[in-house]
């Protein structure tokens, strides 16, 4: 039996803190809320795949507040820029020196609704930012804040004037989720809310965490103990997908990286020091969809995690 330090108790006490916060902003949808904070716990980002209305900026806008962070949010069309996301210098006629003036990336939590809707150029912007949190412009690195989380968005009803989100692009996320429609209690509980209401929107969140405090707990999943036996496991599953005839594209070493730290994060918030292989199992899906594009079949993740033996670790 390997001994454990415990997740300290104000570390989940946070935690609750933060769920209920987001809980209030996105009525019935826990699950949901349970892969976000992984993300967000885990420094990764996330790509939610749904139809309009269903409460994405709604999700976002209450993180950042929960978080005590700088929430900004970027509308993707063709016309956008890399610029328009980064950031650009401009001359300064007084001091006739160029300034830069800092774009949206710069914030805590970045909201890129309907990504899809700009062009590859214009996406790429994205790819240092949120691989390195930092970004180049006119040869000059800026650094971004330290709990950068990017919540991107994409309609997966209309393809009209869109542009398919690269393999790179996708491997930089940590997940893809979908919300869904809430059950017709949050439904009814969404609109008694609503009344007395000029536009019909909850306010946002209290700040649960302090930013510092944020960065602690990411610093405390970082140090969640994954054993050799799990790391195997991890590593037979990534040659399985690579080996599978359906899948095109497999599974970058970054993407092993991150499944390992999101399995860290899904451990940590079920209260534990040390992931299981069922933690593994547990994030596959939304780990995995975001890297296979829409060509590969959904049966494909539940096959390959039914046909890798699954060891036998000590609890």
């Amino acid at each position: 039996m390997t001994a454990f330090p415990d997740v300290p108790a104000s570390s989940v006490a946070t935690l609750s803190v933060l769920r209920s916060a987001l809980n209030v902003a996105l009525r019935g949808k826990p699950e949901v809320i349970e892969r976000v904070l992984a993300c967000l716990l885990a420094r990764g980002h996330v790509l939610l795949e749904d139809r309009p209305g269903l409460g994405k900026t709604t999700l976002a806008k209450a993180l950042a507040a929960a978080v005590g962070g700088v929430f900004s949010r970027v509308q993707c069309t063709p016309d956008l820029l890399p610029g328009d996301i980064t950031g650009f210098s401009v001359f300064n006629q007084k001091t006739r020196e160029f300034e830069f003036q800092p774009g949206p990336v710069f914030a805590d939590v970045l909201l890129a609704d309907e990504i899809n809707r700009t062009t590859p150029r214009t996406q790429s912007a994205l790819l240092e930012a949120m691989a390195e949190r930092q970004v180049t412009v006119d040869n000059v690195r800026h650094k971004l804040h330290d709990g950068f989380f990017v919540i991107a968005t994409q309609n997966p009803i209309d393809h009209h004037g869109t542009y398919p989100l690269p393999e790179a692009q996708l491997d930089r996320f940590a997940m893809k989720l979908s919300i869904g429609y809430p059950d017709k209690q949050n439904e009814r509980d969404m609109l008694s809310a609503a009344v007395g209401k000029p536009d019909g929107r909850d306010e946002l969140p209290r700040q649960a965490v302090m930013p510092a405090v944020l960065v602690g707990l990411q610093e405390q999943v970082a140090a969640v103990a994954v054993a050799s036996a799990v790391q195997d496991y991890l590593i037979d599953l990534a040659t399985a997908v690579r080996n599978h005839p359906k899948v095109p594209h497999g599974l970058s070493p970054r993407g092993l990286l991150t499944w390992q730290r999101v399995a860290q994060a899904w451990a940590f918030l079920a209260g534990r020091p040390f992931v299981t292989p069922d933690d593994v199992k547990l994030v596959a899906q939304p780990v995995l969809c975001v890297r296979f594009g829409p060509n590969v079949p959904t049966d494909v993740i539940p096959s390959v995690l039914s046909t890798v033996p699954v060891p036998v670790y000590p609890r």
